[in-house]
């Protein structure tokens, strides 16, 4: 059996001393799309934090809840973040001041696909919660790789634009771990359902095997 991206067994996660997910035992697999479902406070974004930390060997993209963005710098520069580390300082430094036309042209055809297309001088302080929310996933598609971890990627998009957005992240990584809010897009877009509440993982399955209704009882 193939080594997991990552696992945890019996381990306590949490944050300043406070327990979130005692005794957490659980298995990420490459390949899978899982979605984080529960209540607010229920320990998604520790669980993703925790995931993040435990991936060493594998390039990994971010979506940040809140989407880790440089409010003063244009729509092109946070895109061209995720691609930091590719480069050397100096390289970063002349982007920063003089982009060339072949990174204008990487970045453009990511803001198209996150319907951004138009938007790479605009400063990002000015941009509403939806387009900023847009801005963080083109720039993990940017950054490409083997994962991406979004923390509630498509919460400030409407419904259509949040399952194109999904749809991308999806298409692009061949292992994601979403944690939504949003039951329906959950079993739309992940390959494995994982459910907390009250500090345990209650329902862990393949989509294929749950129903909304199923679902719901974690928000009971």
């Amino acid at each position: 059996m193939a080594a997991p991206l990552v696992s945890f067994d019996g381990e306590t996660l949490g944050w300043d001393g406070h327990a979130v997910l005692p005794s957490l035992t659980l298995r990420i697999s490459r390949g899978e799309r899982i979605a984080l479902l529960g209540r607010s406070g229920a320990g998604k974004s520790t669980l993703l934090g925790a995931v993040r930390d435990r991936i060493t060997a594998e390039r990994t993209a971010l979506v940040p809840q809140n989407h880790g963005l440089v409010d003063p710098l244009s729509v092109f520069h946070n895109v061209w973040m995720g691609r930091l580390d590719d480069f050397s300082t100096a390289r970063n430094l002349r982007t920063l001041v003089w982009p060339s036309k072949q990174e204008r042209a990487e970045v453009d055809a990511v803001l198209s696909q996150t319907g951004l297309s138009g938007l790479d001088r605009r400063a990002v302080a000015s941009l509403s919660g939806g387009q900023r929310q847009r801005v963080a996933v083109a720039r993990a598609l940017l950054r490409g790789g083997a994962v991406v971890l979004a923390d509630e990627p498509v919460s400030a998009v409407d419904p259509s634009q949040g399952d194109a957005l999904l749809g991308d992240l999806s298409s692009r990584f061949n292992t994601a771990v979403f944690a939504l809010h949003d039951v329906g897009q959950a079993l739309r877009f992940a390959t494995r359902i994982i459910g907390l509440r009250a500090g345990a993982v209650e329902l862990d399955a393949a989509s294929a095997d749950l129903d909304p209704a199923t679902v719901m009882g974690l928000y009971r």
